[in-house]
């Protein structure tokens, strides 16, 4: 059973700052209480909502816009989408070579714990060494 929510019954306006701002309020409201959200509506809202309701941007609609962002994203401004992948396969490596160095006898102490990083192979043998060390040359070439 649900209930229609009318729309006659909103508050249009909110104030803040103990009276000194007066704007548009969020049309959103409770299905269980009922009750209107509590926030103010954003000026280039075109529905009366806040941000948590649906008055913000949705991002990029076409095709190539979604691109564009993709491949210009960043976290925080300190990394691309290249950037973490080139630090993923730098991982890898370094598990692999640390294997390769477990297999040569060339190491006995604890290897690093946790989560492998995408793309690393386990090495097990002599022959899986030459072929790493093999690979590592070409791609630094």
């Amino acid at each position: 059973m649900m209930r229609e929510i009318q729309h006659t019954d909103y508050e249009n306006y909110i104030t803040l700052a103990g009276g000194a701002i007066r704007c548009l309020r969020c049309t959103a409201k409770s299905v269980r209480s009922g009750i209107q959200c509590l926030k103010p509506a954003m000026n280039s809202s075109r529905t009366q909502k806040c941000t948590h309701h649906g008055g913000r941007s949705t991002g990029p609609k076409t095709k190539e816009g979604r691109e564009r962002i993709a491949k210009a994203h960043t976290v925080h401004g300190k990394s691309s989408k290249a950037i973490r992948l080139r630090h993923s396969q730098d991982s890898a490596n370094i598990s692999m070579l640390e294997d390769s160095l477990h297999v040569l006898g060339m190491s006995d102490g604890k290897r690093l714990q946790g989560r492998k990083a995408k793309g690393y192979r386990p090495i097990r043998t002599v022959e899986q060494v030459r072929e790493f060390l093999v690979n590592i040359n070409l791609h630094n070439t």
